[in-house]
Order: structure tokens, then sequence, then C-alpha cells
């Protein structure tokens, strides 16, 4: 059974070393762990590869690990969002490794799978390929994109039993359920802790056996990541 904390320094005790690679799920700001990703800035751990699919706004999620030059190396799909990440980017203070967004998505869960590699169509012919093995399928040709397995997954989940059955709620199932596959230790942050029997076995996202620690957390802030709304009709 998963270890059933209270706080996330609590969490990350014992866990965390500078030059670590991390696997952390959410999509913009939906569904990101981020009591464990402030937890990790506290904690004052450097040289990070941080493996996610973005990395938040300036000032919030994964950005508070810009700011604080506590990333060494993104491995993304997207920047857009994050002046700071583009800062650091484009004056070479970070390095960054570039995917298609479903390349990035296939890396992660092949790690989960223990599948070391496979090929795929996107990027061929493009500056992805650059370097990489080629090869013909059928009279296709392929790229090789080598999987990715982290030291420490940081997942958002709505939901969890003591079991460390997870349910992730909409669009923050994103990449959850792959990132809590794809690491040596996996630790979820909740909204809430239900008794084993609460969730209907159909229902579970992501099985207790990947999950080793749990943060039940509380006062989520769920910011908007773009807020557009229209003037009210007179």
């Amino acid at each position: 059974m998963p270890r059933i904390v209270e706080s996330a320094q609590a969490a990350l005790d014992g866990v965390l070393s500078d030059g670590m690679t991390i696997v952390a799920g959410g999509f913009g700001l939906c569904g990101i762990p981020e009591k464990l990703i402030l937890g990790v800035r506290d904690s004052g751990v450097s040289r990070l590869t941080v493996i996610s699919n973005n990395a938040g706004v300036d000032d919030f999620g994964l950005g508070l690990l810009l700011q604080s030059r506590q990333i060494r190396k993104m491995i993304s799909s997207y920047v857009g969002e994050n002046k700071e990440f583009a800062r650091q980017y484009l004056s070479g203070e970070l390095e960054l490794e570039f995917n298609p967004q479903g390349t990035l998505a296939e890396r992660i869960r092949a790690g989960g799978a223990g599948i070391p590699a496979f090929f795929t169509k996107t990027g061929v012919g493009t500056i992805v390929a650059d370097g990489k093995e080629e090869r013909i399928f059928a009279g296709e040709r392929y790229i090789m994109e080598t999987s990715l397995f982290a030291d420490v997954a940081l997942v958002k989940a709505w939901k969890a039993d003591t079991k460390g059955n997870l349910v992730f709620r909409k669009t923050a199932r994103n990449f959850n359920p792959i990132a809590a596959t794809a690491a040596k230790m996996t630790l979820v942050e909740v909204e809430e802790l239900v008794p084993v029997g609460a969730i209907d076995p159909d229902h579970v996202h992501t099985p207790g056996i990947y999950v080793d620690r749990i943060l039940v957390g509380a006062d989520y802030v769920k910011p908007i990541e773009q807020r557009t709304v229209r003037a009210e009709a007179v």
C-alpha cells in the first residue's frame, strides 16, 4: 500500500537528489501537481531534467522551478506560454529537447510499458529526424524514438483510495496516467482520498500498483491560463 502523507515535504522526503530526472503530469495548467512542484522548489534540489508537455507559466507550476534555476534541461513539446522558459532557452541557459506532442506522449507511455524504442512517421524529413535511425516499413519512412523513464513521477489526480487506485477528472487525465507508470517512484497528489471500495473498479484510470506515496492536498487554485471574456451585452 502507498504511504499517505499530509505535506509535500513528507511526500518528497528521501526522494530528491541533484541531477535527477522528473516526469510531471499536466497540460498547460490543467492537472498539474502544483503542491509537489512547490515542494521541489522549496527543497533546493538542482540540475534537474524535467519531462513534461510544457513548463507551466512564469509564476505557476514548473515555471517556478525555471525561475529558481533548478531545471537544467526540459524534454517537452510546448514553450509558448512561459516567457522565462523561452528566454532561458534562447540565451543558452537551458537545454531543451523538443518533441512533437504525440511523440512525447508515446515516449513516456513506452517507458512505462518497458518498450525501449519505437518507430514513427512523425518528423520524417525534418530536423526532428536529425541523428535518429531511419527505416522503411511497407515502403514508408519511419524514424526511431527512444522511450523516457524518470527517477520520480509527479502526478495530480482527482481522487484516490487508500490502496492508491487513481481517478483523473476530465481534461486533467492528460499526461498524468502515463507519467504515473514511467518512473522508479511515483508521487501523487489528490483532492480527495476515499476508502477502498469507494471507487468502482471500472472507473480506475491508474491502478495502485504504480503509486508509492499520496499527498492529500487542499486549497487548489486552479488558475485559467488564458482568460478570454466578452463584453456584457447592453
